[in-house]
């Protein structure tokens, strides 16, 4: 670029030049990086103090109506679910009686069926 006339800046903008260092730029820079620092950590506080201030209204919801902490509540239902049940919750299966899904008793089903129907209908299926 030197054997061309160009303004001086032309050689900045393409990247002959390095810039030049602010001597207090390293200064700034710690500055900016301990300011992001301290509003990081009053962020955390002022989010600690309203979580704990909905817990501690979610604590009294949980006296006046007599609730369970959830991670309490399923502590609990994790151990009785470890526990084997004594009794079942649900009936046993009853036994198939029987004659039950018998073949003899499948065919007198398609004849009560088969008297309700339309002839032609009833043609069709005998086949």
């Amino acid at each position: 670029l030197d054997f061309l006339e160009c303004p001086p800046d032309v050689g900045k903008m393409l990247g002959g030049e390095e810039k030049e260092e602010d001597p207090d730029a390293a200064k700034k820079e710690e500055e900016r990086q301990e300011a992001l620092r301290q509003q990081e950590e009053e962020r955390k506080a002022k989010y600690a103090k309203m979580e704990a201030e909905r817990e501690s209204m979610r604590q009294g919801i949980r006296d006046k109506y007599g609730l369970k902490k959830r991670e309490e509540a399923e502590a609990e239902a994790a151990a009785a679910a470890e526990q084997p049940a004594e009794g079942s919750l649900t009936r046993p299966k009853k036994a198939v009686p029987a004659g039950c899904g018998d073949e003899e008793e499948e065919e007198s089903i398609m004849d009560t069926v088969m008297k309700y129907l339309p002839g032609p209908l009833q043609d069709m299926l005998k086949k």
